[in-house]
């Protein structure tokens, strides 16, 4: 199975307070509800769990990329609300060749939540 994109999700995120003794931080939470959804769905995503992607104060946190697709930094995910929202845009933006999904086919979470919109990096060509 081809890998088209990639699903980032910040395991150090608090989410909204300090966890529990011996409980993960919710980001840790939302990789794993990120991980039992794309194991479930059969997706052509790779999963990885990231130390921090600097966006605390609108965490849990996580991004979509590809090479030559537009990065796209979501906030404000409950693991146990968004996961399925992250899964199906970070599908949408792996089947887009462009990694641009129609906004209003977006999760309503998403379409509200998303921090920031990177282009591409120019791919370097061989010489």
């Amino acid at each position: 199975m081809t890998i088209l994109s990639t699903l980032y999700v910040c395991v150090t995120c608090r989410g909204g307070g300090e966890a529990s003794a011996g409980e993960p931080r919710s980001g840790a939470r939302l990789l794993a509800a990120v991980e039992r959804g794309s194991a479930q769905a059969g997706t052509n995503l790779s999963v990885v769990g990231v130390e921090c992607l600097s966006n605390c104060s609108r965490s849990c946190s996580a991004a979509v990329a590809a090479p030559g697709k537009w990065t796209y930094v979501i906030g404000n995910l409950d693991p146990e609300q968004h996961a399925s929202d992250i899964l199906a845009f970070a599908r949408q933006h792996s089947a887009h060749e462009f990694g641009l999904p129609v906004w209003r086919e977006r999760p309503e979470h998403i379409r509200k939540n998303t921090i920031a919109r990177v282009p591409p990096m120019p791919l370097k060509e061989s010489p």
